[in-house]
């Protein structure tokens, strides 16, 4: 869980301090006319403006954020709920990770508390049936900014993919596993492409970045979370770019506290990080790797890639990162290429994730500027199994998807 941090009042129930006046400063799901009173007059004096109240549990609420922008403070009530932690993890998933979540509910027990507030990093927990007093009491002072909480029901996590050799395809798949989880599983993502001078991320999505990744990278100091709204280029509503405009025209020597700075901010903005880090000896990339939750390595079938993925999988690990990274074997059975059971016995390890070679469509969706993940294939299903392939990804049947039919992915769990 993240470290506390206090939050000033204007960062909490202002709109402009963060230029983001599309989320609103409070919204409350609660189940009950006694509880939204409470809360209404409750918070009366602490809010700039009257409180949006919404009539329905946490149900309601993860349905809500999954759709709207989310609010500066979410008050969402559990108490119909006959597992509320599992409820309260679901919102964690559609939530931007910077959020201010107080929860209400009918559990009357010091574990529970410490379990809402400490294990998934809720600010405060409120037993009903709410009182005004106890709302002024122990809500208001963090609506306010006087008291110290989580930034977070969790802290954003970071995918590194990195290609065991240029031309690998480790571009492509970061591309579209971020486009993945922004666009049709509706996490809040961000892209990062930390290669100043040759990055390409950008125009796989052709989308034009902005400069102020190089900015940033300039100067780690002025990095904060204001900093990331004004330097990230939209995608899609939930997905965001982090790239450079043009090659510097000096080089920037960043070092791993600037990729642990950027990092953390970029981790209390979005659910999900997707950087796509070469394997080079510059220490901004060795920094990335150290920092993911979750290392990808991609490659070809190839004695070369085979090397240099050989070498990747025994950089040392960090203690909290996943035990062993993703190995995504790409393009299997293109010309001259190696077959699976000659690379995975020279690797000492199966490949999780086997794309098969298809020049044709990845090559249509980069002359059009498209996500290949956005045609229904065997590349899209490769992502699908890369989502899967995450601990901390939740894709589920209720999963939001991009056409709006039924679960086509499911076939993938008959195999």
């Amino acid at each position: 869980m993240q470290e506390l941090v206090s939050i000033a009042p204007s960062e909490i129930v202002g709109t402009t301090a963060s230029g983001r006046p599309d989320r609103a400063a409070l919204i409350a799901f609660l189940a009950d006319a006694q509880s939204e009173e409470a809360i209404r007059e409750g918070l009366s004096d602490s809010l700039q403006e009257p409180p949006e109240i919404r009539r329905g549990g946490i149900r309601a609420a993860i349905a809500a954020m999954a759709r709207i922008p989310t609010p500066r403070i979410l008050v969402v009530d559990v108490g119909d709920e006959d597992e509320p932690l599992k409820e309260l993890a679901k919102l964690s998933e559609v939530v931007e990770p910077d959020v201010c979540v107080l929860v209400v509910g009918t559990v009357r027990d010091a574990e529970f508390y410490r379990d809402i507030t400490r294990g998934l990093g809720a600010a405060e927990y409120l037993c009903k049936p709410l009182t005004r007093d106890a709302v002024s009491r122990y809500f208001a002072p963090v609506v306010m900014g006087h008291r110290p909480v989580s930034m977070a029901l969790g802290a954003g996590r970071l995918v590194t993919v990195t290609g065991a050799c240029g031309g690998v395809g480790a571009t492509t798949t970061a591309a579209n596993f971020a486009w993945f989880l922004g666009t049709v599983l509706r996490r809040h993502t961000v892209l990062l492409d930390p290669d100043l001078e040759t990055g390409s991320l950008a125009f796989v999505l052709n989308v034009q970045p902005g400069t102020g990744l190089q900015a940033a990278l300039s100067a780690p100091d002025r990095i904060d979370e204001l900093f990331i709204e004004r330097s990230v280029v939209p995608v899609t509503g939930r997905l965001h770019i982090l790239a450079n405009d043009e090659m510097p025209d000096r080089p920037i020597r960043a070092d791993e506290a600037a990729s642990a700075r950027l990092i953390e901010a970029l981790r209390k903005k979005y659910t999900f990080v997707v950087a796509d880090v070469p394997f080079r000896p510059d220490p901004l990339f060795r920094g990335l790797l150290h920092l993911a939750d979750q290392r990808v390595i991609v490659m070809e079938p190839t004695l070369a890639s085979v090397r240099r993925a050989l070498r990747l999988l025994a950089l040392p690990k960090a203690s909290d990162q996943a035990q062993h990274p993703v190995v995504v074997l790409n393009q299997l059975g293109m010309p001259g290429g190696l077959k699976r059971r000659q690379l995975e016995d020279a690797l000492g390890i199966r490949a999780d994730i086997v794309i098969p070679y298809l020049p044709r469509p990845l090559m249509d969706a980069a002359n059009l500027g498209e996500p290949a993940a956005a045609k229904r294939g065997a590349f899209r299903d490769a992502v699908v199994q890369l989502t899967q392939q995450l601990p901390f990804v939740r894709f589920t049947p209720e999963s939001p998807l991009l056409f709006g039919r039924k679960h086509w992915w499911q076939r993938l769990w008959r195999k």
